[in-house]
């Protein structure tokens, strides 16, 4: 494991010896200018190489932490197939009266924008009126849409 992972590293990193340098190492009549700029991007590529071993810790820690995730909801599903059935049958109607809620909201939008531009009252009124109610919908469909997606073969591989 720790093998592939070096293998991997190596082919977003770079290798540069960045050991102070023997004089030797530069060429003869080079200007102190030129030899702080060869200082400075080896600095550079040190720096960048670092950055990229943090991005890719990263994103292998994101990717485990998702993997996890999908594993154990395709384990809950699998232990409550019924109620995975149900949530879908709730997320289809939930949908549907989702869609109507958010036509409401547009036509509401649409006749009265000019109100709900001019008078912050209005506006407010409107906000506390969809605001939560569309909040809370969003989040109830995003569950159960989550709880009650059919596993597929990729999901339940061990594909990453």
């Amino acid at each position: 494991m720790s093998h592939d992972h070096t293998r991997s590293r190596s082919s977003l990193t770079s290798q540069i010896d960045v050991t102070a340098g023997a004089p030797a190492a530069y060429p003869q009549g080079a200007r102190p200018i030129e030899l702080e700029l060869v200082r400075l991007l080896r600095d550079l590529v040190a720096a960048t190489d670092r950055q990229n071993e943090l991005l890719e810790e990263l994103v292998n820690q994101l990717g485990a932490a998702q993997k996890q995730r999908a594993n154990e909801l395709v384990q809950w599903k699998q232990a409550n197939p019924r109620l995975a059935r149900n949530c879908r049958a709730a997320a289809e109607a939930l949908g549907k009266i989702h869609t109507e809620f958010l036509e409401s909201m547009t036509n509401e939008i649409t006749e009265n924008w000019e109100s709900l531009m001019d008078g912050e009252f209005m506006l407010t009124e409107f906000v506390d009126r969809y605001g939560p109610r569309l909040a809370h919908l969003n989040g109830l469909l995003q569950v159960l849409v989550q709880l009650s997606a059919a596993p597929n073969a990729t999901n339940t591989s061990n594909s990453p």
